[in-house]
């Protein structure tokens, strides 16, 4: 009797056994399957190339510093991800004496288009990097340099960015230049995957009399906050029927172009939120924002907000808010135009009804000194005058008469 129930339990303990065998193995087996699919090929890491200082404009505009070929001349290039190719000026184009080829490839802007002629197979120096076989198109920046007050050479867009992945730090106003490869984002930020053409289109949400789900331009060559095309604005209700818009300028390829200033209250990016954000609006006759597939641009008086990974060959951005990111905005506004002509800070438009031909402002006016500041700067000036509700006296030149003028600053807020 003993020996059968000492029988029957070994039985029962071989049993519970084998079930734990047969367990054991579909584990096993579903485990393997598991690891199988985790096997895939992966680029080697990325190495850094190089570091380089860059300077930052109002608006958040990244100049760097180059040369071409083997001339020795220092050039300033527009850090642009707006730009589809890499572009030289026409008068450092001649200056060089490079031959150009017409094509049959139209560029655009926000004030025109035009068919461009190629300076063929240059190389680029920037501070530790040589980028060779490049193809420049060929525009007229005159009106850019004026309203920077530094000589703008070219700008460098996506025939640089796709070979390379770019770190911007803004808050050191350092970029660095990597291989492409995988690499180690830094904690704190968020991945943005944007869709990609020759220029990264983002969706982003816009809050002011509804909310609104758009497609966007990631733009660093923009010194704004928004830009939204006229059509886009209208048919989506973005604002608020009592919201005010201010008529002014900017500049871009073909000239400079009316537009409206407005608020909106709230521009959101992945988890990112700004409040009462700068908006301008325009009337897109050359179809730049390519409505109604996109709303318009997002610019670099938002992206200087984050240091910023642009990897073009994973087709990725990674955004992490910096020191800037809770800097105010510019709710400026004086509808007054000024660029540098022949070394003088030259007026050359006044908007009717605002703060500048309240004042008095003239067409022709040269601007002598801000404040007490007379630097001849014109990026100074510039910032000198972001100063809502602010009075400031303004130094000119008038027939050869200096005249002091007065200006209240309206807020657009």
């Amino acid at each position: 009797m003993v020996t059968s129930l000492r029988l029957i339990c070994l039985l029962k303990k071989f049993s519970f056994t084998l079930k734990e065998i047969f367990l054991t193995s579909i584990l096993f087996y579903c485990t393997g399957i598991t690891v199988k699919a985790q096997e895939e090929f992966v680029p080697p890491p990325a190495k850094l190339v190089t570091t380089m200082q860059f300077t930052v404009l109002t608006g958040g505009i990244i100049i760097l510093h180059g040369t071409l070929d083997t001339f020795i001349d220092s050039l300033n290039f527009v850090l642009d991800t707006g730009s589809g190719g890499i572009s030289m000026d026409s008068s450092t184009c001649q200056y060089y004496n490079f031959s150009t080829e017409p094509s049959d490839k139209l560029v655009r802007g926000i004030a025109g288009m035009k068919y461009v002629s190629f300076a063929k197979n240059h190389t680029l120096h920037l501070p530790g990097i040589t980028v060779s076989d490049l193809d420049f198109h060929i525009n007229n920046y005159e009106i850019l340099s004026s309203a920077y007050g530094m000589k703008i050479d070219g700008i460098i867009g996506y025939s640089f960015f796709r070979r390379y992945v770019v770190f911007l730090d803004y808050d050191n106003q350092i970029m660095k230049v990597y291989t492409p490869g995988t690499i180690k984002y830094p904690r704190g930020g968020y991945l943005l995957k944007p869709q990609f053409s020759t220029l990264p289109m983002q969706f982003a949400s816009i809050r002011d009399n509804r909310t609104i789900i758009g497609k966007f331009y990631l733009d660093t060559g923009a010194g704004l906050c928004l830009l939204m095309n006229d059509d886009f604005a209208h048919d989506s209700s973005v604002f608020k029927k009592k919201r005010k818009s201010y008529p002014t300028q900017a500049e871009g390829l073909g000239g400079k172009t009316d537009m409206q200033l407005s608020v909106v209250k709230e521009l959101r990016i992945g988890p990112y939120r700004f409040r009462n954000v700068p908006a301008y609006v325009f009337n897109d006759e050359y179809g730049v924002t390519n409505y109604p597939v996109l709303g318009g641009l997002i610019g670099n008086d938002i992206w200087r907000r984050f240091n910023v990974f642009l990897n073009y060959p994973q087709q990725e951005i990674y955004i992490k808010p910096n020191n800037h990111f809770l800097d105010s905005f510019d709710y400026s506004y004086t509808g007054l135009g000024f660029y540098l002509i022949d070394g003088a800070i030259t007026v050359t438009d006044v908007i009717k009804g605002s703060p500048a031909e309240k004042a008095g402002f003239e067409q022709g006016d040269i601007i002598l000194g801000v404040g007490n500041n007379f630097s001849n700067n014109i990026q100074t000036y510039k910032v000198l005058l972001q100063n809502a509700k602010a009075r400031i006296n303004l130094v000119i030149m008038r027939k050869g008469q200096p005249i002091v003028i007065e200006m209240k600053i309206k807020s657009i807020l």
